[in-house]
């Protein structure tokens, strides 16, 4: 698009501004309303910026506007909207895009916009414009504060903004190309602005009392004002004379003579007297080719020394990123008499405003009123003015304000916040860097000033200079911050200018720290330790076994408060829950955890939460009365605490720690930071140890490599920093580097070297050092390609062996590998790298002959010898994933064990014990399946022979055996079935096969319909009758979901008591993730699920369901008014059920055949030997059936398996 096309209506609006004729402008009648009108325009501009384009293609500041300000200034409403505009249209293009665009357009329209504002900023270069806005600003200062009106404060504050954004424009250097000396565009703005007067109005507003709130707009065009300044030469120049500066011009221009000179000198030696027609050819012996002969040189000896194999290659390209980072700093001497105004404002500024200003200035960046990153102005303006002041007449009153602790604080914290946030922020990393480097020029003219102190001829300023030394050498804060700086500093984000201002501030600090040092025998300082404590999880200690007298006392002591919970005078907590349905922890475990949690309760006192957890535990675990029965009453409770209480419960024992190493890699723990504050003695040569490190001779010989181009004074301190690490701490082998050999060579080389005489002493020092080591140790030559450390110099010097263990800087907890050790490693692992199925890791660890080593530790040396790439070729094993392979000669140890023991009574239980390798019992069942051993699982459950017993003394009239947690034989069932769970958990769910029992949850619905669950209760009831009225009428049985649509029944479901009444039903659980809801099994046939349905209908005294219509009966149904037998709720042994005496005779009584090998995998084969027929069971009363197991044991082994659907592996 061509932007000098403007757009109608923008072209129509600039139109009636009015028109210039010669040098009067005439406006026409619609002027202000353009104005306006071009403000609203570009207000509403797009992101190229278009209207602002066109209007500077067109020109209108320069021809329209510019004009008016100065015609029409005694139009008020006028003046105020064309400074708005001027104002909008010169604001910085930073401002206007945000940012550097990095695509191609969006830079082309920045770099436009940037050019129209260099033709603004050559337009203001006009003494009429400034003597406009001066006069205009200088009236509005004459008004008090109660004559002033808010339209006056924001024209002052439009002015103000206008000036800093002419000033501000940066210049155009295609254009501005003129030698030092000329007058530039912005020295001619300058002068015009001092012509005008607008200087003494900017020092009137740093220095009035009620003019407070203009301080950072002045500060910032103060900061812009002397962009290009160096205070140095405004120092030189307001103190004498011109003649100081043409004699340095002269010896600058006499230096660069000799240069000159003494090269041409070098050339006339290397060249013959008499000129030779034939060059001729030469062969350089000792330096090969590319082949393996020597080099054939056809040139003249006097170019030998320039050859290089480099010669004719075409440079390398440096890529974008690795760039070293351009200078932003502008090295150009502005026109004699703007340098000369500039020097009396620094004068008057200094005496009148400066600690004024900048109290102001800094009492506002500490309560964050100013807009971020304006204290940047404030670290340029402590810089530039305290450098002034010390080379004009050095006067510590002038520029108290920034010298002291509190500026040194400052300061720091502001470089400190820059270095961090350039670590971060990648992106603007070039941005923080050139914030940190105004920080440290602030913190180098801070020392300097401080240093000038101590020369005054004042004892009071001298004093004050002790004590602010003394305060910055004690911190640790003040000592840390260069060697901050210098390791992480990084060419292509800080330009040379950072690095030359680091080391110059570096030698005035140690310097300064040394002088200070000498005059005190003991100096004390502050010193920060950072202590990182991992918070490990620590396994509590096991407590201490009581004796049996103490566990008598104990219980004494809480006989009076467990009677006074059991009479209800002390409440019980209700969130005591002895069961988690979400653990991996089996239920049995969970249930010895429970009867652990109540004896660690009565041991610590706790009687109301041991006694609610007993009443949990029993609603939970019903069976077996470990918890005692259900119509316990106190007498029993009490009884069955003081058992809890004295039984030696097992206890888990607490897992120690495998390695250390190896919990950081795999415990996600938390650290906390502690830093430790103390005070220590202060030794200046420890100190200076710190500074012998690679990064920092790294920096100092990046620096020197343009010792040509470099000032005297920064030489000066780049040597005198690696004098003090070579000569002062006797490390002159930190120095022995290829790179920084090359710069001693094109030093000495150089025949300019006699300006350096400080480097090329410095150079043949470090020269005679490394030969005269290089005749004992002969690897001193393969040392100058690596960056030292101190104790590669320690080893350099004093042989390569002289660090024993636990000494240097390279010194570890881990012990080094001995060549021997590592070829140890490198076999072992080569002998158990192939091994199938196993952890390579354990077995070197196994057969390591060293002891002490980690697998940390193994595992990083085979990193290292290059064994393996990175640590996670090994990973940890997973208890419970990784798949075992059986090997040949394993298969044919099962299939030999199975032929020796298939006779016996526990097959499974023989093999596991005899198998060589440890293998889970479900792992041999399925390979015993595919051997084709066995055909089914049942033919490896334990067989059992039958007992015939009838009911003893120590049991009930049901045959359910009352089980102590101390009985012995229910430790032997436990087993049993735990064996049995094993068998059974991979078959699968085992939902969808089993038919439940006639009249199973009859007693636990009854309770749940006493504790207020009749709702829920008659919910799944109607459920179930639904589901069997489906499936008679489809034909077709699918599993069907119980959705409860009522928060009862929501809640319900969620109760763990209703939960193992939809086992006890024969309902599914949710199988997976996927599913949500509990599901009624299509196994379950119509007539089933009426039985189920009948089983918790609530009843009353006579046994006949209530609030319930009664269900339409099936033929196969059992008639109404015939009890149910009573040995169904029973655990008794016998393998059929007890008959019922019924008039005609049903198909359905008799077990299914499924039903009687469920029964048959579970019940011993051996029951009721004595083939009579057993009487039939008489009706029980309510108490009996509350105290009879609701489940046989059988079918409770079940339910834990379909709960738990987990394999136990055997360690």
């Amino acid at each position: 698009m061509d932007w000098y096309m403007m757009n109608c209506e923008l072209l129509a609006t600039c139109s009636a501004l009015g028109y210039l004729e010669g040098d009067v402008y005439h406006r026409e009648p619609d002027c202000l309303e353009s104005v306006k009108d071009l403000i609203r325009y570009l207000r509403h501009e797009d992101e190229t910026r278009d209207v602002r384009q066109q209007l500077g293609a067109a020109q209108i500041l320069q021809n329209d506007l510019l004009p008016i300000l100065v015609q029409y200034h005694e139009d008020k409403v006028l003046f105020d909207a064309v400074i708005r505009l001027m104002v909008n249209l010169t604001q910085p293009a930073l401002l206007c895009f945000g940012k550097v665009p990095a695509d191609a357009t969006s830079r082309h329209h920045f770099l436009q916009v940037l050019s129209y504002l260099q033709a603004y900023k050559e337009a203001f270069a006009s003494e009429k414009v400034f003597v406009v806005l001066s006069e205009k600003l200088y009236n509005l200062l004459q008004l008090d504060w109660e004559q002033r009106q808010e339209e006056d404060t924001l024209l002052i504050e439009r002015i103000l903004l206008l000036v800093r954004n002419v000033l501000h424009v940066p210049p155009d250097p295609t254009e501005e190309q003129g030698v030092d000396g000329d007058a530039s565009v912005h020295d001619r703005v300058l002068w015009a602005l001092h012509i005008s007067g607008m200087d003494d109005l900017l020092k009137f507003l740093a220095s009035a009392q009620v003019e407070q709130q203009w301080a950072l707009h002045v500060l910032e065009i103060i900061s812009l004002m002397f962009r290009d300044q160096s205070p140095e030469e405004l120092a030189a120049l307001g103190q004498g004379t011109a003649g100081a500066e043409h004699g340095e011009d002269t010896r600058e221009l006499e230096t660069l003579r000799q240069r000159e000179l003494a090269e041409k000198r070098a050339r006339a030696l290397q060249r013959p007297s008499r000129h030779s027609r034939f060059g001729g050819s030469y062969v350089l012996q000792g330096l090969k080719s590319i082949g393996d002969r020597d080099v054939v040189f056809h040139k003249g000896l006097h170019n030998l020394k320039s050859y290089t194999h480099d010669l004719g290659k075409e440079p390398r390209r440096v890529p974008r990123h690795r760039q070293a980072a351009p200078e932003t700093e502008a090295s150009r001497r502005s026109a004699r008499n703007v340098r000369l105004f500039l020097c009396h404002f620094c004068q008057d500024f200094l005496e009148g405003c400066y600690n004024r200003l900048m109290l102001l200035v800094k009492d506002q960046l500490v309560r964050e009123k100013a807009q971020q990153h304006d204290e940047t102005y404030y670290l340029w303006a402590t810089a530039f003015f305290m450098a002034f002041n010390r080379r004009h007449g050095f006067r510590p009153e002038l520029v108290s304000e920034t010298v002291g602790v509190r500026a040194f604080h400052f300061i720091e914290q502001n470089l400190t916040t820059y270095y961090e946030m350039a670590l971060m922020d990648k992106k603007e990393a070039t941005t923080w860097a050139r914030r940190m480097h105004l920080a440290l020029k602030a913190y180098q003219e801070l020392l300097r000033t401080v240093q000038e102190m101590d020369r005054s001829p004042e004892q009071a300023v001298r004093d004050s200079s002790q004590v602010i030394k003394s305060n910055i050498f004690y911190l640790m804060e003040y000592r840390e911050l260069f060697l901050a700086l210098f390791r992480k500093f990084d060419e292509t984000r800080q330009p040379r200018s950072f690095l030359r201002d680091l080391v110059e501030t570096a030698h005035l600090f140690l310097r300064m720290l040394e002088r200070f040092c000498r005059g005190r025998a003991n100096l004390v300082v502050q010193s920060k330790r950072v202590r990182r404590k991992k918070n490990k999880p620590r396994a509590p200690a096991a407590p201490a076994p009581l004796s049996a007298a103490e566990l008598e006392q104990l219980w004494e002591g809480l006989a009076p408060q467990l009677q006074a919970c059991l009479e209800g005078e002390v409440p019980l907590p209700e969130d005591v829950v002895p069961f988690d349905a979400a653990s991996e922890t089996p239920v049995e475990e969970q249930r010895a955890e429970a009867l652990l949690r109540i004896q660690e309760c009565l041991r610590d006192s706790r009687v109301p939460q041991a006694l609610r957890l007993l009443r949990s535990a029993r609603e939970v675990w019903p069976e077996g009365d470990v918890f005692g029965a259900a119509d316990a009453g106190p007498p029993e409770e009490s009884r069955l605490l003081r058992e809890i209480l004295v039984a030696p419960l097992p206890r888990h024992a607490a897992a120690e720690p495998e390695e250390p190493e190896e919990e950081e890699e795999e415990e996600d723990e938390e650290e906390e930071q502690t830093v430790q504050v103390s005070e220590k003695e202060f030794n200046f040569l420890d100190y200076l140890k710190r500074f012998a490190c690679a990064p920092v001779v790294r920096a100092l010989v990046l620096l020197l490599r343009g010792y040509a181009r470099n000032s005297a004074r920064t030489n000066h301190c780049a040597a005198r920093l690696l004098h003090r690490l070579a000569r002062d701490l006797r490390m002159e082998p930190l120095l022995f580097q290829l790179s920084l050999f090359a710069l001693f060579h094109r030093l000495l080389s150089d025949p300019a070297a006699a300006a350096h005489q400080e480097l090329v002493a410095l150079a043949k020092f470090i020269l005679g050092k490394f030969f005269a080591l290089a005749a004992t140790n002969k690897k001193a030559f393969v040392e100058l390609l690596f960056w030292k450390s101190p104790a590669a110099v320690c080893e350099m010097t004093k042989g390569y062996s002289s660090l024993q263990e636990g000494e240097g800087t390279t010194r570890s907890r881990v012990p080094p590998w001995t060549p021997q050790e590592e070829q140890e490693l490198r076999e072992l692992y080569w002998k158990y790298k192939e091994v199938e199925g196993g952890d390579v890791i354990a077995a070197i660890l196994a057969h390591l002959p060293t002891p002490g080593r980690t697998r940390k530790q193994v595992v990083k040396q085979l990193v290292r010898m290059g064994l393996a790439s990175s640590a996670k070729d090994f990973p940890r094993e997973r208890k419970g994933t990784r798949i075992v392979l059986w090997t040949q000669e394993q298969e044919e140890e099962l299939t030999r064990l199975f032929e020796e023991f298939q006779g016996s009574d526990d097959v499974l239980g023989n093999i596991m014990k005899h198998l060589t390798a440890r293998r889970s019992r479900a792992r041999v069942v399925e390979k015993l399946l595919g051997l084709g051993l066995v055909a089914q699982r049942k033919e490896l459950y334990k067989k059992r022979r039958r007992k015939s017993h009838g009911p003893g003394p120590g049991q009930v009239a049901k045959g359910v055996p009352a089980t102590p947690a101390q009985d012995s034989s229910g430790e032997d069932e436990d087993s049993e079935e735990e064996e049995d769970e094993e068998d059974e958990a991979e078959e699968g769910p085992m939902e969808e096969h089993w038919v439940p029992e006639e009249g199973a949850g009859q007693d636990l619905a009854r309770r749940l319909h006493q504790e207020g669950l009749a709702g829920p209760l008659r919910w799944l009831e109607n459920c179930l009758r639904r589901v069997a009225g489906d499936r008679e009428e489809d034909g077709v049985s699918h599993p069907v979901p119980l959705v409860p649509l009522t928060e009862e029944n929501e809640d319900a479901m969620e109760d763990r008591r209703f939960q193992t009444l939809l086992r006890q039903l024969g309902l599914r659980p949710p199988a997976s993730e996927q599913e949500s809801f509990w599901r009624i099994p299509a196994a379950l046939t119509p007539q089933q699920l009426r039985r189920v349905a009948a089983s918790i209908a609530h009843r009353g005294p006579s046994g006949s369901p209530q609030d319930l219509p009664e269900p339409p009966r099936c033929p196969q149904d059992p008639a109404p008014a015939e009890p149910l037998p009573a040995g169904l709720g029973s655990d008794s042994e016998s393998e059929e059920p007890v008959p019922v005496p019924v008039p005609v005779p049903s198909p359905v009584q008799p077990r299914t055949k499924r039903r009687r090998e469920l029964a048959s995998e579970d019940e011993d084969e051996d029951g009721e030997g004595s083939g009579t027929d057993p009487a039939p069971a008489a009706p029980c009363s309510e108490e009996d059936e509350e105290d009879e197991d609701p489940q046989p044991r059988g079918r409770r082994k079940r339910i834990r398996c379909l709960e738990e659907e987990e394999e136990e592996e055997e360690d």
